[in-house]
Protein backbone atom coordinates (compact mmCIF):
# COMPACT_ATOMS: atom_id res chain seq x y z
CA UNK A 1 0.00 0.00 0.00
CA UNK A 2 1.29 3.45 -0.88
CA UNK A 3 2.41 5.78 1.87
CA UNK A 4 -0.45 8.10 2.84
CA UNK A 5 0.01 11.53 4.33
CA UNK A 6 -2.62 13.80 5.88
CA UNK A 7 -2.58 17.59 6.13
CA UNK A 8 -4.84 20.25 7.61
CA UNK A 9 -5.37 23.67 6.07
CA UNK A 10 -7.19 26.79 7.19
CA UNK A 11 -7.82 30.11 5.50
CA UNK A 12 -10.02 33.12 6.15
CA UNK A 13 -10.64 36.32 4.19
CA UNK A 14 -12.88 39.32 4.85
CA UNK A 15 -15.30 40.51 2.23
CA UNK A 16 -13.69 43.18 0.07
CA UNK A 17 -14.91 45.72 -2.41
CA UNK A 18 -13.97 43.87 -5.56
CA UNK A 19 -15.65 40.83 -6.99
CA UNK A 20 -16.65 38.30 -7.91
CA UNK A 21 -16.91 36.05 -4.87
CA UNK A 22 -15.15 32.78 -5.66
CA UNK A 23 -15.27 29.69 -3.46
CA UNK A 24 -13.69 26.47 -4.63
CA UNK A 25 -13.35 28.08 -8.05
CA UNK A 26 -17.11 28.66 -8.33
CA UNK A 27 -18.51 32.17 -8.69
CA UNK A 28 -21.24 33.21 -6.24
CA UNK A 29 -23.14 36.24 -7.51
CA UNK A 30 -24.66 38.97 -5.40
CA UNK A 31 -21.82 39.27 -2.89
CA UNK A 32 -18.52 41.11 -3.02
CA UNK A 33 -15.36 39.14 -3.52
CA UNK A 34 -13.00 38.32 -0.70
CA UNK A 35 -10.07 40.63 0.01
CA UNK A 36 -6.60 39.23 -0.53
CA UNK A 37 -3.45 39.36 -2.63
CA UNK A 38 -4.89 36.65 -4.88
CA UNK A 39 -8.57 36.20 -5.73
CA UNK A 40 -9.30 35.52 -2.04
CA UNK A 41 -10.72 32.03 -2.66
CA UNK A 42 -10.49 30.76 0.92
CA UNK A 43 -11.56 27.25 -0.10
CA UNK A 44 -8.78 26.76 -2.65
CA UNK A 45 -6.25 28.33 -0.28
CA UNK A 46 -7.21 26.02 2.60
CA UNK A 47 -7.00 22.94 0.36
CA UNK A 48 -3.60 24.04 -0.97
CA UNK A 49 -2.34 24.57 2.59
CA UNK A 50 -3.63 21.12 3.57
CA UNK A 51 -1.74 19.58 0.65
CA UNK A 52 1.46 21.42 1.52
CA UNK A 53 1.08 20.38 5.15
CA UNK A 54 0.61 16.73 4.21
CA UNK A 55 3.81 16.92 2.15
CA UNK A 56 5.65 18.77 4.96
CA UNK A 57 6.40 21.58 2.49
CA UNK A 58 5.49 24.56 4.63
CA UNK A 59 2.55 26.78 3.82
CA UNK A 60 0.99 28.74 0.99
CA UNK A 61 2.73 32.00 1.93
CA UNK A 62 6.11 30.31 1.67
CA UNK A 63 5.51 29.17 -1.92
CA UNK A 64 3.27 32.01 -3.12
CA UNK A 65 4.19 35.05 -1.00
CA UNK A 66 2.06 38.19 -0.96
CA UNK A 67 5.19 40.11 -1.93
CA UNK A 68 5.37 38.31 -5.30
CA UNK A 69 3.64 40.40 -7.97
CA UNK A 70 3.39 37.29 -10.20
CA UNK A 71 0.73 35.83 -7.92
CA UNK A 72 -1.29 39.02 -7.47
CA UNK A 73 -4.88 38.22 -8.39
CA UNK A 74 -4.08 34.57 -9.21
CA UNK A 75 -7.22 32.41 -9.40
CA UNK A 76 -7.55 29.96 -6.53
CA UNK A 77 -7.87 26.97 -8.86
CA UNK A 78 -4.61 27.93 -10.57
CA UNK A 79 -2.88 28.28 -7.22
CA UNK A 80 -4.21 24.85 -6.31
CA UNK A 81 -2.99 23.37 -9.61
CA UNK A 82 0.47 24.87 -9.02
CA UNK A 83 0.50 23.30 -5.57
CA UNK A 84 -0.36 19.91 -7.09
CA UNK A 85 2.56 20.40 -9.52
CA UNK A 86 4.91 21.03 -6.57
CA UNK A 87 3.75 17.76 -5.06
CA UNK A 88 4.29 15.88 -8.33
CA UNK A 89 7.93 17.03 -8.34
CA UNK A 90 8.28 15.08 -5.09
CA UNK A 91 6.37 12.01 -6.33
CA UNK A 92 3.28 12.86 -4.29
CA UNK A 93 -0.30 13.17 -5.51
CA UNK A 94 -3.61 14.17 -3.94
CA UNK A 95 -5.88 11.28 -3.02
CA UNK A 96 -8.80 13.10 -1.40
CA UNK A 97 -9.93 16.36 0.18
CA UNK A 98 -12.56 17.25 2.75
CA UNK A 99 -13.65 20.90 3.03
CA UNK A 100 -15.80 22.76 5.54
CA UNK A 101 -16.75 26.34 4.69
CA UNK A 102 -17.46 28.62 7.69
CA UNK A 103 -19.72 31.43 6.53
CA UNK A 104 -22.94 33.22 7.29
CA UNK A 105 -23.31 33.85 3.57
CA UNK A 106 -23.58 32.64 0.82
CA UNK A 107 -25.49 29.38 0.95
CA UNK A 108 -22.98 26.78 -0.22
CA UNK A 109 -25.27 23.74 -0.47
CA UNK A 110 -26.90 24.72 -3.80
CA UNK A 111 -23.45 24.98 -5.42
CA UNK A 112 -21.75 22.09 -3.60
CA UNK A 113 -21.54 19.75 -6.61
CA UNK A 114 -20.03 22.49 -8.79
CA UNK A 115 -17.41 23.16 -6.12
CA UNK A 116 -16.62 19.47 -5.80
CA UNK A 117 -16.17 19.15 -9.56
CA UNK A 118 -13.95 22.24 -9.81
CA UNK A 119 -11.76 21.16 -6.89
CA UNK A 120 -11.52 17.59 -8.18
CA UNK A 121 -10.40 18.90 -11.56
CA UNK A 122 -7.62 20.99 -10.03
CA UNK A 123 -6.55 18.11 -7.79
CA UNK A 124 -6.69 15.51 -10.54
CA UNK A 125 -8.91 13.17 -8.54
CA UNK A 126 -12.43 11.79 -9.08
CA UNK A 127 -15.20 14.04 -7.75
CA UNK A 128 -16.22 11.23 -5.38
CA UNK A 129 -13.00 11.88 -3.40
CA UNK A 130 -13.82 15.54 -2.72
CA UNK A 131 -16.26 16.54 0.01
CA UNK A 132 -17.63 20.06 0.48
CA UNK A 133 -19.70 21.01 3.51
CA UNK A 134 -20.65 24.30 5.13
CA UNK A 135 -21.69 25.59 8.50
CA UNK A 136 -22.79 28.97 9.77
CA UNK A 137 -20.95 30.43 12.76
CA UNK A 138 -24.39 31.21 14.29
CA UNK A 139 -23.36 34.71 15.34
CA UNK A 140 -20.32 33.57 17.29
CA UNK A 141 -17.97 35.79 15.31
CA UNK A 142 -15.75 33.00 14.02
CA UNK A 143 -15.41 34.61 10.61
CA UNK A 144 -16.62 38.17 11.25
CA UNK A 145 -17.76 39.64 7.94
CA UNK A 146 -15.95 37.15 5.78
CA UNK A 147 -15.50 33.50 4.98
CA UNK A 148 -13.28 30.85 6.48
CA UNK A 149 -12.48 27.34 5.41
CA UNK A 150 -11.00 24.23 7.00
CA UNK A 151 -9.62 21.54 4.72
CA UNK A 152 -8.17 18.10 5.20
CA UNK A 153 -6.17 16.51 2.40
CA UNK A 154 -4.73 13.04 1.91
CA UNK A 155 -1.69 12.46 -0.32
CA UNK A 156 -0.22 9.28 -1.73
CA UNK A 157 3.11 8.47 -3.34
CA UNK A 158 2.73 8.66 -7.09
Amino acid sequence: MADRRVGLGFDVHPFGERGPLLLGGVEFGGLPGLAGHSDGDAVCHAVADALLGAAALGDLGQHFPETDPKVAGIPGLELLARTVALLAERSLAPWSADVTVLAGRPAVAPRRDEMRAALAGALGVPRERVSVKATRPEGLGLTGDGIGCLALAVLVES
